[in-house]
Order: structure tokens, then sequence, then C-alpha cells
């Protein structure tokens, strides 16, 4: 009864963390991003330039993710914390410059909430033979994704502002946050690590699943930017190309429970490169037939696996890591993945810019994939020895 208990809380702290941190901290501007287009707020480079600036702080929060001053516990609090506020305050300005401020602190924070969530509560399930519900927590994701596009497309029917719009998810954000912070309990540590010791077990890394994850990173930032503008240029009712973002965050929830069930057979290398080629496909979908079917296709796609290379990059970490140097291999991971997804929007928006398209970035970045693909597959033969976080 108590190990029931326990995991039970577990998964639904870890999924409703992920879900307020990467589902609307993050993924929320995606769907808001026509609305405020419509507004006469931003333009496709506008959107692009804060899409980037928010996943500079993604990148800042995973390099530095292993090494803050505080206390695991309360670093945990007070990014859920800052995610509503900032959430929020989208909602009560128009400056561009405090968006830009706002968006950089609210990608810190998500990261700082990944890392954590990844290392602390994905491990405690395994320590307690709970690993099989480890796909629970990061479905999280999808999770708050599908909050978001059924919201926003809530709002598109009721014709609600961009403004109003930012202040809902804000508050529902921050309401959630409070209440998720009140559930934290002694599976993350309270007390600070200390880093002289932390640095002197440092491990080597393995670049090949490093760079992979970057690229994934890159890979998914174009249509999790850009996938509803994509969708507006082709039908102009909200009644239908609203559906895209929900049919992403389902997939995207989806996948994580069905990944876990895979691993009975695959390894995390082997369903992350079906992933990692799934995606590429996906991006290559609406470049070879612009139509609102392939535009779903590609959400479908793209939304169904890159929480999957998400999940299997973390536990591959869990694998192959020394236990005392696993957050530190996390976050350079993260820190990939936000190298990767801070060029991603940029890249597509200055290719827009001059062709008025957005099937040259989307082709670039599908024939990266396919060969990231290729040197997972490559890395397969190198076995670790299976921990407890990899059951």
């Amino acid at each position: 009864m108590p190990k029931q208990t326990s995991s039970l809380r577990i998964v639904l702290v870890g999924l409703s963390a992920l879900a307020i941190a990467m589902g609307i901290g993050r993924f929320a501007y995606t769907p808001l991003l026509p609305l405020m287009q419509g507004d006469g707020l931003v333009d496709i480079a506008d959107g692009g330039i804060l899409a980037s600036i928010h996943f500079l702080g993604y990148l800042l929060g995973a390099m530095f993710a292993a090494k803050l001053p505080l206390a695991p516990k309360t670093a945990l609090r007070l990014s859920l914390i800052t995610i509503g506020i900032c959430t929020l305050g989208m909602g009560l300005t128009e400056n561009f410059y405090v968006w830009s401020v706002l968006r950089w602190l609210a990608g810190l924070c998500s990261a700082f909430t990944l890392v954590l969530v990844s290392n602390y509560y994905v491990k405690h399930l395994a320590e307690i033979d709970q690993a099989a519900k480890q796909g629970w927590i990061f479905s999280g994701v999808g999770a708050g994704i599908l909050i978001a596009g059924l919201g926003t497309l809530a709002i598109m029917i009721a014709q609600i502002g961009s403004a109003l719009s930012w202040q809902i998810f804000g508050m529902v954000s921050l309401v959630a946050a409070v209440i998720v912070c009140l559930q934290i309990g002694s599976e993350i540590s309270d007390a600070g690590v200390d880093a002289q010791k932390r640095k002197s077990k440092q491990s080597p890394l393995i670049w090949s699943i490093v760079i992979a994850y970057g690229a994934a990173g890159m890979g998914y930032s174009i249509p999790a930017t850009y996938l509803p503008v994509m969708a507006r240029d082709i039908i102009q009712s909200p009644l239908i190309f609203g559906w895209a973002w929900p049919i992403f965050g389902a997939a995207a929830f989806l996948s994580t429970l069905i990944a876990g069930r895979l691993q009975a057979r695959f390894s995390n290398r082997q369903i992350w490169a079906v992933s990692q080629a799934i995606m590429a496909l996906g991006l290559f979908l609406p470049v070879a037939y612009p139509d609102i079917s392939t535009i779903i296709a590609a959400g479908i796609c793209v939304g169904g696996t890159f929480m999957i290379i998400t999940m299997m990059g973390m536990k591959e970490v869990h694998r192959v890591a020394p236990a005392e140097d696993v957050m530190r291999h996390i976050a350079i991971m993260t820190a990939a993945f936000a190298g990767g997804q801070m060029i991603g929007p940029v890249f597509a928006s200055s290719i827009y810019d001059v062709t008025s398209s957005f099937s040259v970035s989307l082709v670039l970045t599908s024939v990266m994939l396919l060969v990231t693909t290729v040197t997972l597959l490559s890395g397969e033969a190198g076995k670790a020895t299976p921990r407890a976080s990899q059951r």
C-alpha cells in the first residue's frame, strides 16, 4: 500500500510539473502565436525571435541546472511558480522587450524543471520498482500541450484576444504550480550538492547521443513553433486549423505510454532511432504535398515522437552514466536539445523571409535527422550494464 501510494503521488507530481513547465510554460506560445499575429502584435520574424529567446533561456537553464546553489526541492518549486508568473505576465503588456525577458525566464525555469524531474522522479520510480510508470511522467508534456491546444481552440471560437488568453493560461498554470509545490516530498533532495565532489566524479560523454539529441531539438522546434501558422496558411477557419495543435499534444501524450510498452522488446536507442526517422518523415510530408491533411500528419509524426526521444534520451543517460554523474549528463543532453531548438525557429523564419515558405528548412532538417538516426544505431553495439532506472 505505501509503495503504490508513493508511486501514484510521484507520477502525478512529475506529470503535472512537466505539464506546467513544458505544456503551458513552453508550448502555450505555439497556438497563441497566430492570435498574436492576428492582433497585429508580432510577425513571423518576431515570433521566431521570441521562440529563440525562450530557447536561449532553456539552454542556459540546462547548462546550469546541475550547478544550482539552491536545494533541488527549492529550485523546482521556484521554477514552477516563476513559469506561472511569466505566463500571466505575457498578457499584461504588449512591450516586446518585456515579452523577451518573460520568455527567457520561462525557458530557464522550464529547463530546471525538466532536468530535476528527469533526474529525481524518474530515478525514484526505478528505485521503488515502478519503472514501468516512467512513461506517465513524460506524458505530462503532451497532456499540457493538449490542454493548451484545446484551450486555445475554445478561445479562438469565443474570439478572445491574445492578451486575455495569456492571462487565462497564466492563472491556470500559477494555481496548478502552487498545488504541485505543496505535494513535492522527500523524493527530491532539500539539501544542496557538494559541487567539488560532483566535479571529481565526472565521466566521459557519449557524443553520438548528445549530437542526435540536439538534432531532435532542432527537428521538432520548427513545427512546434509554426505548425498552427502553417495550418492557417492553408485553411483560415480556426475550427479546422485550430485542431493542429491539440492533435500534436494528444500524440505526445500517448506516445510515451506506448514507448514504455515497447521497451520490453527494444532498446532505448532502437526506439529513439525509429522515432527520429518518423520525425524526419513528418517534416517532409507538408513539403511533398502541402495540404491540411499533411499538416495534421506532420503534427502526429512530430508530436508522437519528440517526447519519446526525450524519454529515451533521459533513460539512456541513466543507463550509461555513473549514478553520481547522471544529473550532469542530463543537463548536457538538455543543453544540446536546447541549442538545437534555439536555432530551429530563427533558421526557419530566416528562410521563410526569403522564400515565403517553410519547405527548405523542413527538408534540410529532415535530412539532418536521418543522418543522426544512423549514428544512433551505429553506437547500439556498445552496451552498458543496465541499472534499476533502466528496467
